[in-house]
């Protein structure tokens, strides 16, 4: 469980009746939850992933601290939470992927709605356009988590996280060349874990299981120790050409091929056939028809093979996982649109 309740039952201890904890760099507290501030929501979202992740809770009164929990039109509202459509909004508004997962907890009988936000792989977090009222969100901003608040960053943290960054890639260069040195260019290959395949020239050597190319990232990204190191992989015999052998595989390239279109991407490719095409139309459409369920216009791409397989064994989708679509979808949404435009058309000239 990627929410963990022992953590969010700690986050609400109380000492007589008000929370023992107090807001901080990876804990915000919220008393209601509410659609209309998801902006605002956002801005803390792209500042727990500018520094270490962190929690958003709902539940919480402001002055004092004290565990309410959310009320019923609180509950049935972050109950509606859409998972892929709050993920489309965050590409289009952020420069980087923001990894996020939601659950309602319930302590002491009363339920709490938690946002828990994970540290940006790549960062900085950039806000790419303006949202929300008022301009919650500024294009151009990078904000960062200070202590209890959210506000944009200061240079000290944005020289630090460019500094990092530009350090861990030279790093990897530099490791990458000195194995390549030490072996010999005509003897160095490519693991491209990517793909799932090491090739060496313009052959491809061998091609590995999706699960396993998983696996070998821990060795790149880990120290190799025999009693301590990261999980690493021992191949034994000799290598086949990729031709000589039979090899069998979901290969996520084909599934992607079929369906090119995340759901952000969807919705520019019908706003760009239909300039007049409302956003929030378009999610109600793929809503109201099931588009997101129906293979027939989508498909579920899973963060990793754990949430596929689990998937499959139980029949309960993970909330983080997006769907896919393809041209038939775009197709069934312009044709949505264009027949309620001409309704409308028909009804002023009445």
């Amino acid at each position: 469980m990627v929410i963990q309740d022992d953590i969010i039952k700690e986050f609400l201890r109380v000492n007589g009746e008000y929370l023992h904890h107090r807001e901080g760099q990876e804990l915000e507290f919220k008393e209601q939850f509410n659609l209309a501030g998801l902006a605002e929501y956002f801005r803390d979202f792209a500042a727990f992933a500018n520094n270490r992740g962190g929690y958003i809770l709902f539940g919480v009164t402001d002055r004092p601290r004290k565990p309410i929990g959310l009320s019923p039109n609180a509950i049935e509202q972050f109950e509606k939470i859409d998972s892929e459509k709050i993920s489309g909004f965050l590409l289009e508004i952020f420069s980087s992927d923001i990894r996020w997962h939601q659950q309602l907890v319930v302590v002491a009988d009363k339920k709490f709605g938690v946002f828990k936000v994970e540290e940006a792989a790549t960062k900085p977090v950039i806000a790419k356009k303006d949202e929300g009222k008022d301009q919650t969100i500024k294009n151009g901003e990078v904000y960062y988590r200070y202590g209890g608040r959210t506000q944009k960053i200061q240079y000290a943290e944005l020289e630090l996280i460019i500094s990092k960054r530009v350090e861990k890639n030279n790093t990897q260069w530099l490791d990458l060349m000195g194995k390549i040195g030490r072996a010999g260019p005509s003897n160095a290959a490519i693991l491209d874990t990517e793909r799932s395949l090491i090739e060496k020239d313009d052959s491809r050597i061998l091609v590995l299981d999706d699960a396993l190319a998983k696996k070998l990232k821990f060795v790149k990204e880990g120290q190799f120790s025999v009693k301590s190191g990261a999980t690493t992989l021992k191949l034994v015999g000799d290598i086949v050409p990729v031709d000589r052998i039979e090899v069998i595989r979901k290969v996520k390239e084909n599934l992607t091929k079929e369906y090119p279109y995340s759901a952000a991407e969807l919705a520019q490719v019908v706003k760009k056939l239909i300039p007049e095409a409302n956003l929030n139309n378009i999610w109600e459409i793929i809503k109201e028809n099931g588009l997101k369920n129906n293979r027939a216009y989508s498909a579920y791409n899973f963060r990793n093979k754990m949430h596929e397989d689990g998937f499959n064994q139980t029949g309960k989708l993970p909330s983080v996982t997006p769907s896919i679509y393809n041209d038939a979808a775009v197709e069934f949404i312009t044709k949505i649109i264009r027949n309620a435009l001409k309704d409308e058309s028909q009804t002023v000239k009445v």
